[in-house]
């Protein structure tokens, strides 16, 4: 499994209803995307969720590097960086994963409607390995968890926390706050579960 994300700062003024229409009539695009376990429509808005700016910021699990190639190298990414110019792109190499109870049907489930990432270096010297124990251990275990994600970048040593809410991500939850304004997941039952390593 691979973690992907992008974001794109968005001037204090910007008509975020533009990203929102974006979202809606180009979303389902990636619905049945060979090898993307998920793609969450991640979008920060200044003034809501204690948010300082607007921002597009799209969070992927993919379940195979071709899937990820195929993307970045494709039309959907060339006409993003065409209209908003070419975003960097952070990578993380997953380690874990958990489904929630709202990632399935019945009165738990449901789409996502928020999400929470945070990211923490890991200090000089630190085990990598317990690091990524601990924080496997600590994923969160809710009634509206959708997924859950722990992932490292091995280049700067840094942990990475994701997780889908079906409502507002709870307070103690650490992480920058997102609101969810579509979820592509054709493969996200094909992720494994559980330690990747």
């Amino acid at each position: 499994m691979h973690a992907m994300q992008y974001e794109i700062t968005l001037p204090a003024d910007y008509d975020m209803g533009i990203v929102h229409r974006r979202i809606a009539t180009r979303g389902h695009l990636l619905d049945d995307h060979p090898g993307l376990g998920l793609k969450a429509y991640l979008v920060r808005e200044r003034g809501l969720d204690g948010s300082p700016v607007n921002q597009y910021a799209p969070f992927y699990l993919w379940r195979t590097a071709e899937g990820m190639n195929t993307f970045l190298w494709g039309p959907g990414f060339r006409g993003l960086s065409a209209d908003f110019g070419r975003p960097a792109v952070r990578h993380w190499l997953g380690t874990g994963l958990r489904r929630g109870p709202a990632a399935g049907g019945g009165p738990a489930g449901g789409g996502p409607a928020t999400a929470t990432r945070h990211t923490e270096r890991l200090p000089e010297g630190a085990d990598p390995a317990e690091a990524v124990e601990r924080a496997l251990a600590e994923l969160p275990d809710r009634p509206d968890l959708h997924t859950a994600a722990v992932a490292v970048d091995p280049d700067r040593w840094e942990l990475l926390r994701f997780a889908l809410w079906r409502a507002a991500a709870p307070d103690d939850v650490p992480g920058t706050r997102y609101r969810v304004h579509h979820l592509s997941s054709p493969e996200l039952d094909r992720l494994p579960v559980g330690r990747h390593w």
